[in-house]
């Protein structure tokens, strides 16, 4: 079913402006007045200026768009034509998303305008989350084609923290990298966006990228146009490319003079985003901004079903036949046959068209029709990794022999990202595989920009450090609010594998599902089920076999796309505690960090006057199980209040059933 997208209001105001007289500034403000975003204020009147503004602070000061062209001359005197004020009071559902209601109220400006030569329209947006701008390049002087490069200068009033990813080298990824805190000026080439600012206690921003689907992906450095600057540019074309077989990471040259993407006219650009919000916690409640700023539904998507997956490493039929078994019997959806199963990914000739065991992987059989066939039966879906050597140039030929074996979704891996030609492949095999009734998940280096609204087959991607990093709960407090407002990220939650006394606990594991949104939920990354053969090839890490502990029914009953989101505690790196509601129940899950703490969870978030059956899951040594999860419940009302106390590195999850 479409979702649907209602218009309640709209105005248009058309202003007409003398071109031979100076410029007056042209403001635009949300519709209630806490966000504003303020055009051509400043003295240099060959610039195009803009100035951001949070309940009349100026948390940007004036700052600068620069376009660069050899068929355009975007310089010289910048002249306004007219201007066109539109408003918008709409809301549109979701079956995917962190809530199933969005609303989509914004106030709009368009600025019609020459500079130097060269006609630019100017378009933006206020929300109440925050502010968005945009560039139209129009039809003109019978110039059809052109390449442009973009850098936007950011000033800001002080050197304030921010939350930066790595610096961008050869080799080294970026979107799953480890965030660091730094000061603007110690700010280093390729930040990722959404990049998180701490203006004060009570004003947090982040600079973020929307509706990237035929351009070069933006990233942050630090700046020159003022003593506190960031400057965002876009992605060179790369040369010939070599690809880490291990990491994934790219190495390759990228052009860095010239050109970044390369337009027919006229074409609009991504949207530039100022994310604003009084906290953390207020960001991620309010993350819907990125997508409200792509096209609704493209697709007629009753067919996309988000879920639980359990990833299948044996390569084998017996092997997915017990993977499907027990993910009919606990409440999941899709079974996952990673890397191998077409022969060595890692070679240019792999062919994913034929079933072609690599035997480093698997000695087989493994009949993936009979597979799917017996998949179908039992109600559950399957999905194939494929290495995006097999894919690019042959999505023609993949996807319908896909379609013919009953496979229902595609794990893209090792994918290129950056520059232009990557960006817009990726984007139209998303396209083409929603032709197919294909789901998608993106792994390695792609973070989203909103596309999944407008394709909602895109159910999920990686471009986080997850749990195959062994990451510890400090750092997945930290992507809680810095990776996590772009939206929905494949995290791979572990749960026997060894790695989890490392990162934290069993407990903060379960809250993970929760606090790490995906519609599409791994589950169980390195374990295998009960029934199928064991695999000792050490290809996959320390593989166990999934138990019946008794708070694997946490797992069983966590949905993974949500009615409402609120975040109750967001203390990043140290403390995090996230409610969701599907249907008329609740989940919460609490991940603590480094220091021991006691956290109280007050339940006034729920319906007064209801009363709920809640069961609290808590890291407890004395439970005599391998995970050591203890298992209360307790009755509770919207008045109630629960104190736990948190090791270090644990956690807790909470699921809260309506009487």
């Amino acid at each position: 079913m479409k979702r649907f997208f209602q218009t309640y209001s709209l105005v248009v105001v058309l202003l007409l402006f003398n071109g031979c007289k100076q410029n007056e500034t042209i403001q635009l403000s949300s519709p209630d007045a806490s966000k504003k975003i303020m055009f051509l204020q400043g003295e240099n009147q060959n610039d195009i200026s803009f100035s951001v503004f949070y309940n009349n602070q100026e948390v940007i000061q004036t700052s600068v768009l620069e376009l660069l062209s050899e068929e355009l001359n975007f310089s010289g005197k910048v002249l306004v034509e007219k201007v066109e004020n539109t408003s918008n009071n709409s809301k549109w559902t979701s079956r995917f998303s962190e809530l199933s209601t969005i609303p989509d109220h914004y106030n709009q400006i368009k600025i019609y305008l020459t500079q130097g030569e060269a006609k630019l329209n100017i378009i933006a947006r206020a929300y109440n989350e925050g502010v968005a701008f945009a560039y139209e390049v129009p039809e003109q002087n019978n110039i059809k084609d052109i390449g442009l490069s973009e850098n936007i200068h950011y000033n800001f009033s002080e050197d304030y923290p921010v939350w930066s990813t790595p610096k961008r080298e050869k080799g080294v990824l970026t979107a799953q990298g480890e965030y660091k805190k730094k000061s603007i000026t110690a700010l280093q080439k390729g930040a990722e966006r959404p990049l998180l600012i701490e203006i004060s206690d009570s004003i947090k921003i982040a600079l973020a990228e929307a509706q990237l689907v035929d351009y070069a992906r933006l990233s942050f450095n630090k700046g020159h146009a003022s003593k506190y600057s960031i400057v965002s540019s876009l992605d060179g074309k790369t040369g010939e490319q070599k690809q880490d077989t291990i990491t994934g990471a790219v190495i390759a040259e990228r052009k860095i003079k010239g050109a970044k993407v390369n337009k027919t006219l006229p074409f609009q650009s991504p949207w530039r985003v100022v994310m604003m919000g009084e906290s953390y916690g207020e960001l991620l409640e309010n993350n819907y901004i990125i997508q409200n700023l792509n096209p609704p539904s493209a697709i007629e998507d009753s067919w996309v079903e988000p879920g639980k997956v359990l990833r299948e490493t044996t390569l084998t039929t017996k092997g997915g036949f017990a993977a499907i078994d027990f993910v009919a019997s606990h409440n999941m959806q899709y079974v996952h046959f990673d890397a191998g199963w077409y022969g060595n990914e890692m070679d240019n000739a792999s062919n994913a068209t034929t079933v072609t065991l690599d035997p480093k992987r698997s000695k087989g059989p493994f009949d993936i029709e009979a597979i799917c066939k017996y998949a179908k039966e039992k109600g559950v879906k399957v999905m194939l990794y494929i290495n995006r050597r097999a894919l690019e140039g042959k999505v023609g030929e993949v996807f319908p022999i896909l379609k013919k074996w009953g496979v229902s979704g595609v794990k893209y891996g090792f994918v290129r990202v950056g520059d232009q030609d990557a960006t817009a492949w990726m984007h139209e095999a998303v396209k083409k595989a929603a032709k197919y009734n294909l789901v998608i998940d993106i792994h390695d280096e792609y973070r989203p920009t909103g596309f999944s609204r407008t394709y909602p087959n895109l159910l999920t991607q990686e471009g986080i450090r997850g749990d195959e990093e062994t990451v510890p709960n400090q750092h997945t407090l930290i992507t809680m609010f810095t990776r996590m407002l772009a939206g929905a990220a494949d995290n791979t939650v572990c749960y026997y594998n060894k790695r989890v006394d490392r990162m934290g606990s069993h407990a903060s594991q379960l809250a993970k599902t929760v606090c790490i949104f995906s519609p599409l939920q791994f589950l169980y990354w390195y374990d295998k089920a009960p029934a199928a053969p064991i695999k000792e090839d050490g290809l996959w890490g320390n593989t166990n076999t999934i138990g019946n502990e008794p708070e694997l029914e946490f797992f069983s009953n966590v949905p993974t796309t949500w009615d409402e989101t609120k975040v109750l505690v967001a203390e990043i790196g140290e403390l995090g505690v996230i409610a969701r509601k599907s249907g008329a129940d609740w989940f919460v899950g609490g991940i603590n960090g480094t220091t021991e703490r006691e956290v109280q969870v007050d339940f006034e978030f729920l319906e007064p006057d209801t009363k709920y059956t809640a069961k609290v899951y808590t890291d407890d040594e004395t439970v005599k199980t391998r995970t050591q999860v203890k298992i209360e419940t307790i009755q509770i009302t919207n008045t109630s209040k629960l104190n736990i106390k948190l090791n270090s590195n644990n956690g807790f999850a909470v699921q809260i059933i309506k009487k």
